[in-house]
C-alpha cells in the first residue's frame, strides 16, 4: 500500500508539474503493481535502464547517421568556445558518471534522495531525468566536500 501511495504521489507531482515523463512512468509502474505483474520490475530496472540509455545514445548520434553534421562542425568542436565547452562538459559528465556509479555501489541508500531530487528537478525546474549517474556523481562530490 505504501508503494502505491508513493507512485500516486509521484504521478500527482508529474501532473501538476506538467512533466509527461514522470507522469507516464509513475502511472505505468502503478499499473504494473495493480495488475500484480511484479515480475516485470527487475527487467525494467536492469535491462530496461540499459535499453533506455542505448536509445538515448541512438538519439544523440542520429545527426551523424543522417548526414546532418559536416567536417566544419567536427572541426568547430575543437576550435570554438562552444565546442570546447561541450568537450569539457562531456569529460565532466563521464567523470561524474563514474563517481556516481561508485557512490551507488557503496551507498545504495542514496538512490532514494536521487529519485526525489530528480523528480523535483524534472517536475518543477523543467529538467529531464536522464542523468542519474551524473546526479549521483554530483552527490558524491558534494558528500566529499561536506565531509572535509
Amino acid at each position: 500500500m505504501f508503494h502505491d501511495l508513493c507512485l500516486l504521489f509521484l504521478l500527482f507531482l508529474g501532473v501538476i508539474g506538467d512533466n509527461r515523463l514522470v507522469s507516464v512512468s509513475a502511472a505505468g509502474l502503478l499499473l504494473i503493481r495493480l495488475l500484480g505483474i511484479h515480475w516485470v520490475l527487475p527487467y525494467l530496472e536492469g535491462p530496461g535502464f540499459r535499453a533506455g540509455l542505448t536509445l538515448l545514445i541512438f538519439a544523440i548520434l542520429t545527426p551523424f547517421a543522417a548526414g546532418e553534421l559536416t567536417s566544419r562542425d567536427l572541426v568547430g568542436a575543437f576550435i570554438t568556445p562552444q565546442g570546447t565547452a561541450a568537450i569539457l562538459g562531456g569529460i565532466a559528465g563521464a567523470y561524474l558518471g563514474a563517481k556516481g556509479l561508485s557512490l551507488l555501489k557503496t551507498h545504495p541508500e542514496s538512490i532514494t534522495g536521487l529519485v526525489i531530487g530528480t523528480i523535483i528537478g524534472a517536475t518543477f525546474f523543467d529538467g529531464i531525468p536522464v542523468g542519474p549517474l551524473v546526479a549521483a556523481g554530483m552527490a558524491a562530490l558534494l558528500t566529499e566536500l561536506f565531509s572535509r
